[in-house]
């Protein structure tokens, strides 16, 4: 247990991004994710509202309640009373935090837009936070309290994406997008000004930092500026993309029911 937690330090040499390890652990938190939300999604699909969003209620207390023990461990694993800085959710993966809370919470316009959110980002960051993590699996053994944690965290946020398409509880009103993007700009913000205050890589937005964003920081030579606004910009360019593409395909739906029905009054 000692090891699995990292009390003074991981003996065991790290298996490797893209071991067999890594894919085989991830792979299964993956089936067990779209496992659970594809369930739960169409058994209550057709529920009350309030019925929906108990779901969400778990799975933000979850969430959190994970991360919470985890900055906790890590402050009293490292002796550090600030270790909590470099825990800080200003990931894209970590605001999951915050906008998964909100969705289960709140109402109104808020609530639609991080309903909003958590569906376009959420199995994104899902998928990017275990497979393409190639910062954690190339620095810790696979089964370690890091990366256990870290896979479980991004697999309730990607199960909350999947549910929330599934139980129907996306709105993907254009009007929201404002609130959609504020979210994003203002998370952005804060993890740039924490990056130059702590010298950290919140967001990645200095270095890709083992990830695919060094695709983009070596296109650009790790220009200081440049980066930044280009992960910044595929951000707006994926939600812009995502809202399309869902728009176009709940149209096609839409035309396909009416047309069937049609079809059938004739009959």
């Amino acid at each position: 247990m000692k090891e699995f937690f990292g009390f003074g330090g991981y003996n065991r040499i790290p298996e490797g991004y893209m071991s067999w390890q890594h894919l085989t652990f991830v792979t299964i938190l993956m089936v067990i994710m779209v496992t659970l939300a594809i369930y739960l999604g169409m058994k209550n699909r057709y529920k009350l509202a309030s019925d929906k969003n108990k779901v969400l209620i778990w799975a933000a207390i979850l969430i959190d309640g994970f991360e919470l023990f985890k900055i906790i461990l890590c402050c009293f694993r490292g002796n550090d009373p600030f270790g909590w800085l470099y825990n800080l959710p200003l990931f894209l993966c970590s605001i999951q935090l915050i906008t998964i809370p909100l969705a289960a919470f709140s109402k109104g316009r808020v609530k639609e837009s991080a309903l909003d959110f958590v569906f376009i980002f959420g199995i994104l960051g899902a998928v990017l936070g275990t497979y393409a993590a190639g910062q954690n699996y190339a620095a810790y053994p696979v089964l370690s309290f890091d990366n256990v944690v870290s896979g479980i965290t991004h697999s309730i946020s990607g199960f909350s994406s999947l549910y929330i398409a599934i139980s129907g509880m996306a709105s993907m009103k254009r009007k929201n997008l404002p609130i959609t993007f504020s979210i994003l700009f203002g998370f952005a913000i804060a993890a740039y000004i924490a990056n130059i205050t702590l010298d950290y890589n919140y967001m990645f937005l200095m270095a890709g930092d083992g990830t695919p964003y060094d695709i983009i920081y070596n296109l650009v030579n790790g220009n200081k500026v440049i980066y930044p606004l280009s992960v910044i910009l595929l951000f707006v360019v994926y939600i812009f993309v995502f809202h399309t593409i869902y728009s176009v395909c709940t149209s096609r739906s839409t035309l396909t029911t009416k047309e069937t029905e049609t079809s059938q009054k004739r009959v």
